[in-house]
């Protein structure tokens, strides 16, 4: 994935140079992290799992050309294969997009648990400051429960994209969508109703959903690398803004897969688990739907975010697979998934070829193909240049490119102020960034992000660089051109719900 636009084009010299010097911050990316997760390994075949069914997953997936950044695939509690396509590790946290309702599900279903409210409450009776004197019928009748299924009463899904350029409180928000359909009848997939789940829990126990899950469910389960946004007033999006590591969607399918349990301690209710798994919608062509959790052929069920994050539990195999990807449409994996899952699941067996060509396999994926260094003279005529940008819809003011050290550091300046990203010629470098993003990546707009960029010169007047932003699905890549003193800079993205690519911006030295 990658390779062809990574390869060295004629007119531009490879250079055998490595970074020296860098910008404070910035340092090559490592190459495993060292992570531990707290979790048992096994081997495939001592579970009762084929390793050539892996295999043959992770081959039919590769070979329809989707990016996957990790998966994590456990039986009978014990981890059996593993693989991170770099930069991608397994300590690095990843945006989950909407795998984080099921997340929201585990929160409501404590907070009933401990008697804080009940399914059949009213939403209206939460808020009644938000509430319109005029509330439709519709409106005042629907239910937590209808929250948990889809069934709010809504005619159009409201998605995390939508809300967060908004400053205002989002229950006020929720409370001026129309409710056409009554309540309980008709399914509609919407983030509106996770968000208002996640108010429910907060108004009721007197904090952020993420603090109430932080004893109750983060820690039990030794989940220690994890962050969720924040909308106004510290409510947490319930239907989405959580980020974490590989493992933790392992664990949130795992505890749910063993009724509750975690280590032998009880975690959820064994009730609330069998309640939010069981179909309690037929859905729509994504699926049936339970209470925040889709379901799957036979008795699997999962967890599913945009872009295609999946945990998915085989309840009658005790097996889970976590995934994180970048994949618009979860339909272009899910035959795959199908496929393979829960057919590679039998009898404990003695391990044989494919077992050994697994473990190669996992040990050396790669999202980013390795670097050749290039140079090109243009590189000493516009570096340190300021160019100034002709009027644009991006607010961008100038950009300069400095060179040095076997780096090139691209800086951009706009209404939000300066903000720079340094990537190597010959190894690709790690930073924390505040490079505007949103209109490429979903409208999340973090006032930093951890981003591993390489560059290239495809031809003496092209500078091309890849920005992988390792805590998300996003990757941008940047193609420079220059020419009689001004360059082009046309910036995409590899995913993304809406445009892939930022009209071009164009500027001349100053």
């Amino acid at each position: 994935m990658g390779g062809g636009l990574w390869a060295l084009t004629a007119g531009c010299a490879p250079v055998m140079a490595r970074v020296g010097a860098l910008p404070p911050g910035v340092a090559p990316a490592l190459l495993a992290d060292g992570y531990r997760d707290g979790l048992t390994r096994s081997t495939p075949e001592a579970e009762g799992v084929s390793s050539e069914a892996i295999l043959a997953f992770l081959n039919d997936v590769d070979a329809a050309g989707l990016e996957l950044h990790s998966f994590m695939l456990m039986r009978n509690q014990k981890v059996v294969a593993e693989g991170w396509w770099w930069p991608y590790q397994p300590g690095r946290v990843h945006i989950t997009h909407s795998l984080t309702k099921s997340v929201t599900a585990a929160a409501v279903g404590l907070a009933i648990d401990e008697g804080r409210f009940g399914l059949d409450d009213k939403v209206v009776s939460f808020f009644p400051e938000y509430v319109p004197a005029d509330a439709s019928e519709n409106m005042r009748a629907m239910t937590v429960r209808n929250l948990l299924t889809m069934q709010c009463g809504h005619d159009k899904e409201t998605s995390g994209s939508v809300w967060r350029p908004i400053d205002t409180p989002w229950a006020a928000e929720f409370f001026k969508i129309p409710v056409p359909h009554q309540p309980g009848g008709h399914f509609q997939y919407t983030s509106a109703a996770s968000f208002m789940l996640s108010a429910i829990v907060s108004k009721t126990t007197g904090g952020s959903m993420a603090d109430y899950l932080a004893p109750r469910f983060m820690e039990p389960l030794g989940i220690d690398r994890w962050h969720w946004d924040s909308s106004p007033g510290g409510v947490s999006p319930g239907g989405n803004g959580l980020s974490w590591n590989t493992s933790a969607s392992l664990k949130l399918g795992a505890v749910h897969a063993s009724g509750g349990l975690w280590n032998g301690n009880r975690i959820l209710s064994e009730e609330w688990v069998k309640a939010a798994t069981t179909e309690r919608t037929p859905g729509d062509e994504d699926g049936a739907y339970g209470y925040q959790w889709w379901m799957g052929p036979g008795s699997a069920y999962l967890a599913l975010g945009l872009f295609s994050q999946f945990a998915i539990v085989f309840p009658e195999h005790n097996a889970v697979l976590a995934i994180f990807a970048a994949i618009k449409g979860s339909k272009k994996i899910k035959p795959y998934i199908w496929k393979h899952f829960p057919a590679a699941f039998g009898a404990p067996s003695q391990p044989g070829a494919a077992a050994a060509e697994l473990k190669t396999r996992t040990a050396s994926l790669r999202l980013l193909p390795p670097l050749a260094a290039t140079t090109s003279p243009v590189a000493a005529s516009v570096g340190g240049r300021r160019f100034a940008v002709e009027a644009n819809d991006q607010g961008v003011e100038w950009l300069s490119f400095d060179f040095a050290d076997g780096a090139c550091t691209y800086r951009m300046h706009d209404a939000n102020g300066e903000h720079a990203v340094t990537a190597g010629f010959s190894d690709y470098l790690e930073q924390d960034t505040s490079m505007t993003g949103n209109r490429l990546h979903h409208e999340y707009r973090p006032p930093s992000q951890r981003v591993v960029a390489g560059a290239r010169w495809t031809a003496p007047d092209t500078l091309e660089m890849a920005w992988q932003f390792v805590d998300t699905a996003f990757r941008d890549t940047l193609v420079c051109k220059f020419a009689g003193g001004a360059v082009t800079v046309d910036r995409s993205v590899n995913v993304n719900s809406a445009e892939m690519r930022l009209p071009l911006l164009t500027g001349r030295m100053a």
